[in-house]
């Protein structure tokens, strides 16, 4: 007892030292990192989302008239009409099966190449193992157009390679974080990367729809493509590996990072792959990671499905109120780092605290709104507002679960990203796809059905988390008889 009271004093000092001696915000290495970090998961989303708007337009005159003339349980919203403009691009007579099947190809990519992506990244750098894993899906975009005139089965293929260029880039992501993120920091820094995920999908949805009017489906790849190509250039050339390898970092920051990080770092090469697999805070986050992206995946492949067989919304009204959610979640998200990294800096609360309160935030409060939205009937603009709040609270995960591989596992934290992101997965490739069957004629009755597994998922991760999470660093995450002590 009296050892440990010594490393909690000895840790309590070591804190209020880094406090005082923190490097500037403003203008510094760690906060253009994140910045363009969040550009670069801006790219990443908009890459993964631009495809489900693309495809109305990909099908013909028949799939359209279908999709467009499809009866909704509400009244339809009825908008003016737009002229119509001469495209040259290719339709295609795709059934409703291989439109599944298409937007469902990249989980099983995605799927593919998490842990090597943590493993690759933990062993080489993650710079170039994220960098080249967006590079390969901006490269794959930019060839949709070409496979999609080869045939459905090209473009599968295509959305695949996507998914398994997309699967490095959490993990190597996490990594890259566990050399640049100070303990006390953490949280505004990557809440501000992953805000550039609800940034990307808030700006794709509606774009997407405006670049296929205005010019046609075939320019929502070469644009998007094109600015992720800008990003690449920017990441190669800006981005280092660590503070200790960045040409650019003044000696001050270097020193903050470092130091910060010294006691929290473990500098063996052998990974404890047996402590990984029986640790319960990491089977605690494994567990509400899946629980909550069953909501998440839900409602990102099926509100769109809701807002216009239920809602009545158009296609190009859906484009706007789809992104809300997302615009909304972003917003929480950033609210949430800050918040976060006050109580733990300022009003010195435990990180177990702080993380465990944020993800009830985001699991339990996102649930209730959930299962409200589901009892509005026509009330459409009550409907889309309980949608935006459950999808909003959401993003206060950012400050919780989502990014508490780095507390317990600074020097594993791809790994530990990878796993989870593996068994988070699952849910994107086989949530929605009950959930549609659980919605065949599209009742207020059937959607609350989904709504109350979603929902009641959410609780259990909940109460998962807050019995078995963890905040502290592991003792078996460094190579030292020594861990961070909440």
């Amino acid at each position: 007892m009296r050892l440990e009271r010594n490393m909690e004093e000895v840790e309590q000092s070591r804190e209020q030292s880094l406090r005082s001696s923190a490097a500037p915000a403003c203008c510094s290495s760690r906060y253009g990192l994140a910045l363009l970090s969040c550009y670069g998961f801006f790219v990443v989303f908009t890459l993964r989302v631009n495809l489900s708007v693309a495809l109305v337009e990909m099908l013909n005159n028949t799939h359209q008239s279908i999709t467009n003339h499809s009866c909704s349980v509400c009244p339809a919203h009825d908008t003016p009409p737009r002229p119509v403009h001469n495209h040259t691009a290719n339709v295609y007579d795709w059934d409703s099966v291989t439109q599944g099947w298409i937007l469902g190809s990249f989980f099983y990519g995605y799927i593919m190449t998490q842990v090597l992506g943590g493993y690759l990244a933990s062993r080489f750098g993650p710079k170039w193992v994220l960098g080249l894993g967006v590079l390969v899906t901006v490269i794959f975009t930019l060839l949709t157009p070409v496979a999609a005139d080869l045939g459905a089965g090209f473009l599968i293929a295509v959305r695949v390679v996507e998914g398994i260029g997309q699967g490095v880039i959490y993990p190597a992501m996490s990594t890259m974080w566990a050399s640049w993120a100070p303990p006390l920091e953490r949280s505004r820094l990557l809440t501000i990367t992953y805000t550039g995920a609800q940034l990307g999908t808030v700006v794709a949805l509606p774009l997407s729809g405006e670049i296929c009017f205005y010019l046609d489906w075939t320019y929502v790849f070469y644009i998007f493509g094109i600015v992720g190509l800008l990003w690449f250039i920017l990441w190669a050339f800006l981005v280092s590996n660590s503070p200790e390898t960045h040409p650019r970092i003044s000696e001050m920051e270097r020193l903050y990072i470092t130091t910060s990080l010294k006691k929290e770092l473990s500098s063996s090469a052998r990974i404890p792959w047996q402590a990984i697999a029986t640790s319960k805070p990491l089977w605690a986050i494994i567990v509400i990671t899946f629980c909550f992206d069953w909501t998440f995946f839900t409602l990102l492949t099926l509100l769109p499905t809701y807002m216009k067989d239920v809602l009545g919304y158009s296609i190009r009204q859906n484009g706007i109120l789809s992104a809300l959610p997302s615009l909304g979640s972003s917003l929480i998200s950033l609210v949430a780092g800050q918040l976060s990294d006050y109580l733990r800096e300022t009003c010195l609360y435990p990180t177990t605290i702080v993380r465990k309160i944020f993800s009830i935030i985001g699991t339990i409060g996102s649930g209730a709104f959930l299962v409200a939205a589901g009892y509005t009937g026509c009330n459409y603009v009550l409907a889309v507002a309980l949608l935006t709040i459950s999808t909003s609270l959401g993003g206060a995960n950012s400050a919780g679960f989502l990014i508490n591989q780095l507390d317990i596992a600074p020097s594993y934290a791809g790994i530990l990203m990878a796993i989870t992101n593996t068994f988070s997965t699952i849910p994107g490739m086989v949530g929605p796809v009950i959930a549609r069957s659980l919605t065949r004629n599209n009742t207020f009755e059937e959607w609350q059905t989904v709504f109350y597994i979603a929902a009641s998922l959410n609780v259990f991760g909940a109460v998962i988390y807050v019995a078995f999470g963890q905040g502290s660093v592991q003792s078996w995450a460094v190579n030292v008889e020594y861990a961070q002590k909440d």
